[in-house]
């Protein structure tokens, strides 16, 4: 019949009256009927699925507002999913189709009620033949004894879902059976309303109240459509068990428990269990189509960090496309520009040419003269090549890289999404695909102690529930040595536990991924005790206290995670714990964004740790990390905080604020600027060792030293989290499987003394690095330049602090500022066209080997009680002494070459005491006139002096006594390139 007769409206209204049947033979005319019967999506199969007694919602029960995608589609799905228990193919007779012929023509059904055939449930079901369909009109049905089911039948309550009761306990024996529509009380003599040890159950829309049911080894078991109030589940060693859109109120313990390892033994529905699950598994759903929506508990618009500052990262030196509140002020450029004039352009040579360091600039700065005398002064300026780190030099904020290393930077900070994590980590990728165990799926677990217990090899795979208001949402546990995947956990919202989120413990394992976990009272996930997941992908946050805890040995890799405004510190590690944590966005903590306590190791790679309240990585007490290749921004305190007895290797980390800078390969943007206090704070009591890393453009120091009793103390004690970690009372005590020595230190330089080498410190708001110690301390071939304040200031040093091999310029105040009684030793440095003195030293120790040109105020200033060696130095200041020594300053002045200024003033000697104070054998090199060869810094070249070779790098040995020093500091190990190496084996 030609449906173009009638308009299609009048159709629609006409099939609204059919009933599913004759639904299906209108869609089999032809395809215009086809297409036409599909239309009624939103109509006639919406009525026919939320009619359906036996199922409710699709998106029942976490989105029971959000409609599906297709009410045709859903409802084909629960009534292919409702025929699973049917598909018991074994052949009870000599053929399958006779069998199943005679199943249907012999089918029968039986009613159970006051006034029909049978009065009770037991008296029909030993009436009842192989899969007939037992329904229970409206009543309460209760049993005095155990029911054994002997054969598969389908017991249905008739009318809503509530008129039908049963007071039973019923232990299956039979392959099959399924029960729907029915709501299930204990008995009197037993908690357990439903046991099976061996075939299959399907429960769809019951209700269980009090009780606990039961599945057993090589039993399986679908539910449904269920809500299960203070009512648990118990699996053991189960090969496949679903359960889908159900709900679980008020548990007293866990809701599930799954124990035991997977058997070998499946059953029948095994592989119908398997295709149904994965024909609907959430990682083939859209992204916006995740049943976690955003609950009445969260409102992620409130930040609880209150007005935190934005800040976004640009990549790339085009900002066209910035919004215009984020773009550069042509005034701001043109500051930019200029000082990049100032502070030396450089620039890199062709080819076989050395690079040079250019600081001839007639509108520099540093200059105070007229452009007459600029042009008067050129002829004095001693003109040098390139030192050994100028390349560090154009690392600074201002310059810009290659479009090559732009889109690398990009691609490592850049948020790695699921599916690029599963792309490129095939364990992950089989992990999330892997179905044994139990499957929960779109599951809601609300207001009771426990979600989900998972112990004794059992294993579990949640996707898209919702926890809220319990105890704790999952649990893990492994008491064995081996390593067990427990866990699998997919696009789950965690909320408002009590306790933690997720725990993991004893050599747990599995993967956590896509999960939304906020706003709990304890840490988000908690990994101790040996165990070991895999954390990719999720959002922790808005929690009380930490974002992730791992201690008590607990591993895993965490990556490519957002963890922000956490109440604690957004992931803590102690007691041994050893994570793997990179590739994660860490920020808005309302503490450090990465703690690292109590003898906590780990490996921080490759993160983006911003915004944060207190350090943006903190390490304290025994903490001992690698902390390698992060970016360390915007913090409201110090970029990398080492406490009292703090360790660890910080290398290749960029730690700064990059806003007021217009050229840039990584752009900082906030609204209030960069971290507000040091790039990295030190306590004088702790073993770090600082290398290779960008430190600039921080409030305050870009290193900064304390001793243990200065009163930054107090400030270091409300660090890092006061987190309770016994685990429900249990003793911290922890296993003594600790990882050996060697395994800890095979890819590490041990060090016995603090070490900050190879190091850009530069645009600070202070000095570049201030030293106020009661502990030795080495600082060495680092690139100090253009910080507010001096390079250097050494304001308390009781034990020797070595600085060798250094280049230090261009900085606001003077080069190296040394304070009384302060002990030091400065060897090999290049220090270079500061605004003031370029050493003033009031303590004691040795300068020896040192360039010190360019400077505006002395060369070299020794005063007060200054009782120094100054020895085999060149020294040259344009307008003022070159070296100038005044009150008790005692010690000897020695074998220095000082190249005349402008001023024409060498060297003034105004001592109390000149018998202190021996000054001898210095040489002067005066400029006679214009025609004379400029001079340069020859035989050796311009320092600092460093070599790079097949190991590394390491100090020139321009002297014995150069060599001795290096030796003594580093270690060095004769025969080749060791895995401990030099102290300078480190690739700038």
């Amino acid at each position: 019949m030609d449906i173009s007769g009638l308009p299609v409206e009048l159709w629609r209204l006409i099939l609204s009256y059919l009933h599913l049947p004759d639904l299906g033979r209108c869609s089999m005319v032809c395809r215009a009927w086809y297409e036409l019967i599909l239309s009624l999506d939103n109509t006639r199969w919406r009525q026919l699925c939320l009619g359906c007694i036996e199922c409710r919602h699709p998106n029942w029960p976490n989105q029971p507002d959000v409609e599906p995608q297709s009410w045709r589609e859903a409802f084909k799905q629960h009534y292919l999913a409702s025929k699973t228990w049917s598909k018991n193919t074994q052949d009870l007779e000599s053929s399958n189709c006779f069998y199943l012929f005679r199943r249907k023509k012999d089918r029968r059904v039986l009613c159970v009620g006051p006034g029909y055939e049978f009065e009770s449930l037991r008296v029909a079901l030993a009436a009842a033949n192989p899969y007939d369909r037992i329904v229970l009109l409206p009543g309460v049905y209760e049993e005095q004894s155990e029911i054994v089911l002997k054969v598969p039948v389908e017991i249905v309550g008739q009318g809503k879902l509530g008129d039908v009761a049963l007071l039973v306990s019923i232990d299956q024996h039979c392959q099959t059976t399924r029960l729907c529509n029915v709501v299930f009380m204990p008995a009197w003599f037993t908690p357990v309303v439903y046991k099976t040890t061996s075939g299959h159950v399907q429960f769809d829309n019951c209700n269980f109240e009090n009780g606990q049911l039961q599945i057993h080894a090589p039993g399986t078991c679908q539910v449904k459509f269920c809500t299960f109030n203070q009512c648990s589940i118990n699996f053991h060693s189960v090969a496949l068990c679903v359960l889908e859109n159900c709900e679980f109120i008020g548990s007293e313990n866990a809701s599930v428990t799954v124990e035991g390892s997977p058997t070998s033994d499946r059953n029948w529905a095994c592989k119908h269990l398997t295709m149904l699950a994965k024909s609907r598994s959430v990682l083939l759903q859209a992204p916006d189509s995740s049943p976690c929506s955003r609950s009445k508990h969260e409102d992620w618009g409130d930040s609880p960090v209150g007005n935190i500052r934005t800040c976004e990262i640009v990549v790339g030196g085009d900002h066209s496309n910035l919004p215009p509140a984020l773009r550069t002020p042509p005034a701001l450029e043109q500051t930019c520009e200029k000082e990049a004039e100032l502070n030396g352009n450089l620039y890199t040579a062709k080819e076989g040419e050395a690079m040079t360091l250019d600081t001839d600039s007639s509108d520099s700065e540093l200059s105070t003269g007229s452009e007459n005398e600029g042009d008067d002064q050129s002829m004095y300026k001693l003109s040098y090549q390139a030192h050994s780190l100028s390349h560090m030099l154009t690392k600074v904020i201002y310059s810009r890289p290659q479009t090559n290393g732009l889109n690398a930077l990009q691609n490592d900070f850049e948020l790695k999404s699921l599916q690029q994590e599963l792309q490129r980590d095939k364990e992950a990728q089989s992990l999330a695909n892997s179905l044994q165990g139990c499957l929960i799926r779109r599951c809601l677990f609300r207001d009771g102690k426990g979600g989900i217990f998972v112990c004794s090899q059992g294993q579990a795979k949640m996707e898209g529930s919702i926890f809220r208001d319990l105890t704790y949402a999952v649990r893990c546990i492994q008491s064995s040595k081996v390593l067990y995947r427990l866990v699998i956990m997919l696009k789950n919202d965690i909320h408002h536990c009590k306790a933690s989120g997720i725990f993991l413990r004893l050599s747990a394992g599995g993967l956590i991924a896509d999960n939304n976990i906020h706003s709990n009272c304890e840490a988000g996930v908690d990994i101790r005790k040996g165990a070991n997941p895999l954390i990719l992908c999720n959002k922790i946050h808005s929690g009380l206290r930490s974002g992730i805890v791992v201690l008590g040995n607990g591993k895993g890799i965490i990556r490519s995670n957002q963890i922000y405004g956490n109440k604690e510190a957004g992931i803590y590690i102690l007691y041994n714990g050893n994570p793997i944590v990179s590739g994660n966005h860490i920020f808005q903590g309302l503490e450090a964004g990465i703690a690292v306590n109590e003898n906590g190791r780990g490996q921080i790679i490759e993160n983006v740790i911003r915004e944060n309240q207190w350090g943006g990585a903190d390490i304290r007490r025994g903490g001992d990390p690698v902390l390698r290749n992060n970016l360390i921004c915007c913090g409201y305190s110090d970029g990398v905080v080492v406490g009292e007895r703090g360790k660890g290797l910080i290398e290749g980390n960029t730690i700064y604020d990059a806003a007021k800078k217009c050229q840039t390969a990584l752009v900082v943007r906030s609204a209030r600027g960069g971290n507000k206090g040091c790039g990295v704070w030190i306590m004088a009591s702790s073993l770090p060792h600082i290398t290779n890393n960008q430190i600039g453009h921080n409030s305050i120091y870009g290193v900064a030293v304390f001793c243990r009793k200065d009163d930054a103390n107090d400030y270091l004690a409300n660090q890092g989290g006061n987190e309770s970690f016994n685990d429900e009372g249990e003793a911290a005590i922890w296993e003594n499987d600790l990882d050996s020595e060697d395994e800890r230190f095979a890819s590490r330089r041990l060090i016995s003394v603090a070490l900050v080498e190879s190091n850009s410190i530069n645009h600070n708001g202070a000095a570049g690095l201030y030293i106020k110690s009661s502990e030795a301390l080495n600082i060495i071939a680092n690139a100090i330049h253009a910080n507010q304040d001096s390079g250097v200031t050494v304001f308390q040093s009781t034990q020797l602090t070595r600085i060798a091999n250094n280049s230090i310029s261009c900085n606001s105040l003077g080069g190296i500022l040394v304070e009384t009684e302060c002990r030091v030793e400065l060897r090999g440095n290049g220090i270079y066209d500061n605004s003031s003195h370029g050493i003033a030293c009031k303590g004691d120790g040795a300068i020896v080997e040192n360039d010190i040109i360019g400077n505006l105020g002395c060369g070299l200033k020794l005063l007060q009680t200054a009782n120094m060696k100054v020895t085999k130095n060149r020294i040259q200041a344009l307008q003022d002494y070159g070296i100038l020594i005044l009150d008790q300053t005692k010690g000897l002045v020695q074998d220095n070459l000082i190249y005349q200024g402008k001023s024409k003033k060498n060297i003034l000697q105004q001592v109390s005491n000149a018998e202190d104070c021996i000054v001898q054998n210095n040489k002067l090199l005066t400029f006679k006139r214009k025609s004379d060869i400029a001079w340069t810094l020859e035989n050796p070249p311009a320092r600092p002096h460093i070599e790079v070779t097949a190991c590394g790098v390491s100090t020139a040995t321009n002297s014995q006594r150069v060599t001795t020093m290096t030796t003594r500091i580093a270690a060095r190990v004769d025969g080749g390139c060791h895995n401990n190496g030099s102290i300078f084996c480190t690739i700038l």
